[in-house]
């Protein structure tokens, strides 16, 4: 097992976030800021992750559900006091090096852990700052070298003039030998105006003892943001919804204007597609080439077929194969299957079934819990009636099936090849191949009796 391990600081409320989530359990492009950071942690390859929780903490604790090490902070006292709630964990890994991160600051990548840890093993450093270089430097410590490496982090606040002028700042990222983190954690103390251990005290420490630091400049854009409220979360979501559209764009998928667009990592889509504006595409969605997906699309963990356009399409854990077009306002529920070929159009409904190919379900309809074969037809205003107040049962209607005008199917129930229902009917038996099931009743007229019935309601008008 490797001896390289990693202390991630989530003990952050995020007062002015106004939320009753661990500030590091807020979304960026709707994944957790945490969750940014482990899976940077684990892209690297470091296997042994501590988190160090706080407010909330038993919210941080169900996530990540024991597959990392958690302690917990019980008193806010600092960067340098979180990392003493890991001394336990440190020890297990006293052969290797430790790097600390924010779990705020979710665009840390495994390229910035990974140099930073060649540098700091080349040099033999004892602490390596990850830094970075930038114009917009308020609020960060600047990192001030010398000759042989640095000579230290100064806070803002205790700033010359001379060294608030320096662009290069501290991420909040550090790689230690920890045998040497655990030492300068020991001579901690909370010497200031605000009763706290710094972590940025250490490498101060280790530099006082003769040992070697440095910072690596990474040069990476936008890795060390964090953000302290609601407009600094909104920036964060702006730059990772605008990184993901330059991925696509680049890969040959085609949006010329990206008004509300948004694309989840890990989102895969065909080139030659068209994501129009206001399409939302949440995580395990795959795409394939040449389709037009929205505008106003919400498609989440679906996989879609080449050649396919979905247009006002709400879509959950479901398939949908090639060349088929879908919608306006169509939700396909979990468990959907939708085949090659297919036409579904406005205000229908399809939930935990399979369509096979060509078929047409033209509007208005409902379909739950259902087989469904090819070439079938539905008319408008069919309901296929799933359920019975105790319990759901399926439907089968089979290859060329054509379902008339508001026809009410009552599971269980089988609809034969070929066969035929009339319009208003409700089919209550199995109707068997190319048979045709007509359920009308006596059909009567009544003279007068609207005029007596609505002779109120004329009054009024």
């Amino acid at each position: 097992m490797s001896q390289n391990c990693a202390v991630i600081l989530a003990g952050g409320q995020g007062k002015r976030m106004k939320s009753n989530y661990p500030k590091p359990m807020l979304k960026v492009l709707g994944k957790p800021m945490i969750d940014w950071v482990i899976n940077a942690c684990e892209n690297a390859g470091i296997e042994n992750i501590c988190v160090v929780t706080g407010f909330k903490h038993e919210i941080i604790e169900a996530h990540i559900g024991g597959k990392h090490t958690t302690v917990l902070q019980k008193q806010s006292l600092g960067t340098g006091h979180a990392v003493i709630q890991c001394v336990d964990f440190l020890k297990k890994f006293t052969q290797g090096n430790t790097v600390v991160l924010c779990g705020d600051a979710p665009f840390i990548d495994e390229n910035t852990i990974n140099n930073a840890l060649t540098l700091h093993n080349d040099e033999k450093n004892a602490v390596t700052v990850v830094s970075a270089n930038t114009e917009k430097n308020t609020g960060y410590g600047r990192i001030i070298r010398n000759g042989k490496g640095i000579a230290g982090i100064v806070e803002e606040k205790d700033c010359t003039p001379q060294q608030r002028a320096v662009t290069e700042i501290n991420s909040g990222v550090y790689w230690f030998n920890t045998l040497n983190l655990l030492e300068a954690l020991n001579e901690l103390t909370p010497v200031n105006a605000q009763g706290e251990y710094y972590l940025t005290d250490t490498v101060e420490i280790l530099i006082n003892k003769g040992l070697k630091a440095d910072a690596f400049l990474s040069p990476k854009p936008y890795f060390y943001l964090g953000a302290n409220d609601r407009v600094g979360m909104l920036k964060l979501n702006d730059i990772a919804r605008n990184i993901e559209i330059q991925n696509h764009l680049a890969n040959g998928v085609c949006i010329n204007c990206a008004d509300g667009i948004t694309i989840e990592k890990g989102v895969k889509i065909g080139a030659g597609t068209e994501i129009l504006q206001g399409t939302i595409l949440r995580k395990g969605t795959v795409i394939g080439e040449n389709c037009v997906i929205g505008p106003n699309c919400l498609i989440e963990n679906s996989i879609i077929g080449n050649n396919t356009i979905l247009n006002y399409v709400q879509s959950y854990e479901s398939t949908v194969g090639n060349n088929v077009k879908i919608g306006p306002f169509v939700q396909l529920r979990p468990n959907s299957h939708i085949k090659d070929g297919v036409k579904i159009g406005d205000f229908v409904e399809v939930k935990n079934s399979t369509i096979d190919e060509k078929t047409a379900v033209a509007h208005l309809t409902y379909v739950g819990d259902s087989d469904v074969g090819k070439h079938v037809n539905f008319g408008c205003g069919c309901v296929t009636v799933n359920y019975d107040g105790e319990k759901k049962c399926r439907t089968t209607i089979k290859d060329h099936a054509f379902i008339g005008c508001n026809t009410n199917l009552i599971a269980p129930v089988t609809v034969g090849e070929g066969a035929y229902t009339a319009a208003g009917t409700t089919v209550v038996n199995d109707v068997p191949d190319n048979a045709l099931a007509l359920d009308r009743g006596q059909f009567k007229i009544k003279e007068g009796y609207a005029k007596k019935k609505l002779s109120k309601r004329r009054k009024n008008v």
